[in-house]
């Protein structure tokens, strides 16, 4: 019998509780972009965690939605296609908002993913007060009668991120490590760099804005004779207005998009970055199969 354990585990909940923001402490990495904008993750992204006893393998998804375009019922079928294959699911709820139907609707969903263990983890410890975290805990433990943990943490702090991976690791089926040791996403490097560029863009933006805009790369490559790597990156959005917005008075908000993507993007190819960012329109691309499918959704 093999004495270490690993498997594949995904965070659920309404947007915003914190999935990807918990997927990256767990790692010691950043590998998923974070916002406070609703459905920023829009795929399923791979961090992985190497513990003493094994290793986990996080799945962070979309959160789960009423979807009002195709690309919103994609990322609901991609959440679905998840859950069915993982060996854990952990349910999040924060610490800081009071459980709602919501809440109540994802936890009783996952009765339809029997092969999962179900854990329950309260989130943004940091933000609450005691009294507010015993609450939560009370009222999700009361969720389902199942749970094999109910866990309070916060991310932010990496308070209980030993004792939940711990826990994980214990729920996990017996096995050898699925990723090398020094490997920390199977994401490539054009699709972090196009999260980086999504992220920065998604900075400061309003409305129906983020959910328009999607990020392309075409291509990455070191300059000759130079310690320069060039990026030419497009950022696509659905209407001429809101291109408007993107580039800002006289390009400059473009360029802020491009000197914080930099930022990111530099520790990830090891050099400094020249960034070529263009906007183009794709009109109503979200509710567009044909354009969907050319953006990897």
């Amino acid at each position: 019998m093999s004495d270490t354990r690993s498997g594949f585990v995904t965070f659920v909940g309404r947007p915003n509780v914190g999935k990807s923001t918990l997927t990256n402490a767990l790692v010691g990495e950043k590998v998923a972009i974070t916002s406070d904008k609703p459905q920023t993750t829009r795929r399923a992204i791979r961090g992985i965690v190497n513990r003493p006893g094994g290793q986990l393998v996080v799945v962070d998804t979309p959160g789960i939605h009423r979807p009002r375009t195709l690309l919103g019922q994609r990322l609901n079928d991609l959440v679905e296609q998840v859950l069915g294959d993982v060996d854990v699911i952990a349910f999040c709820a924060p610490a800081t908002e009071k459980v709602g139907p919501g809440d109540r609707r994802i936890a009783e969903s996952l009765s339809g993913y029997p092969r999962a263990k179900k854990v329950a983890l309260v989130t943004k410890t940091d933000a609450a007060t005691r009294d507010q975290i015993t609450e939560r805990l009370v009222e999700v433990d009361s969720l389902r009668e199942d749970w094999a943990a109910v866990i309070p943490l916060s991310a932010v702090t990496n308070d209980q991120l030993d004792v939940l991976s711990d826990e994980l690791l214990a729920l996990m089926p017996e096995g050898p490590a699925l990723y090398d040791a020094d490997i920390t996403t199977d994401e490539t490097l054009e699709d972090r760099i196009a999260e980086i560029i999504r992220e920065a863009a998604l900075h400061g933006v309003r409305d129906e804005l983020p959910h328009s805009i999607a990020v392309t790369i075409d291509d990455v490559a070191p300059r000759e004779g130079s310690d320069l790597t060039d990026v030419w990156a497009n950022i696509i959005v659905e209407r001429d207005s809101q291109k408007a917005i993107i580039i800002g008075r006289k390009g400059s908000r473009l360029a802020e998009v491009g000197a914080r993507a930099r930022v990111g993007i530099e520790p990830l190819v090891g050099s400094r970055v020249y960034l070529s960012l263009h906007v183009r329109v794709a009109k109503e691309w979200q509710r567009d199969a044909k354009q969907l499918g050319r953006l990897g959704f």
